[in-house]
């Protein structure tokens, strides 16, 4: 069974995709930003942004049924690659005790505003 989730943000209908979408026991989360979806607001703190992108990520799972628990691969887009380790901490807040598979890439990333995206693909425990 497919299930496509939506957070709202405006640039999911503009572009036409899915915040993350759901197959069997399986979830992929798109690239996620810090943007708060209901004030369209992104703070200029990497971290913030960071720890705003988990929020939205964790929202658009629990829609789900799903959890940062059930996460087994991570991905990291920086678009300054000094901004990862400022992020450590949240990264640990969140994924600490989960420990996926990650991997942090440097890349241009849609709007300057954006210091930081997040992608997770997660399988549901049994």
């Amino acid at each position: 069974m497919r299930q496509l989730i939506s957070s709202g943000s405006t640039f999911e209908a503009e572009i036409g995709y899915s915040r993350a979408v759901v197959d069997g026991d399986w979830m992929f989360v798109s690239g996620t930003t810090g943007f708060d979806y209901a004030t369209m607001e992104i703070s200029d703190d990497v971290a913030e942004q960071a720890d705003q992108t988990f929020r939205n990520i964790q929202a658009a799972m629990e829609q789900a049924s799903f959890t940062l628990g059930d996460s087994v691969r991570v991905h990291y887009l920086f678009p300054t690659a000094s901004d990862f380790e400022k992020c450590w901490p949240v990264f640990k807040k969140y994924l600490g005790e989960v420990r996926p598979a990650a991997t942090m890439f440097v890349a241009g990333l849609a709007d300057p505003r954006m210091k930081i995206e997040i992608e997770i693909t997660a399988k549901k425990r049994s």
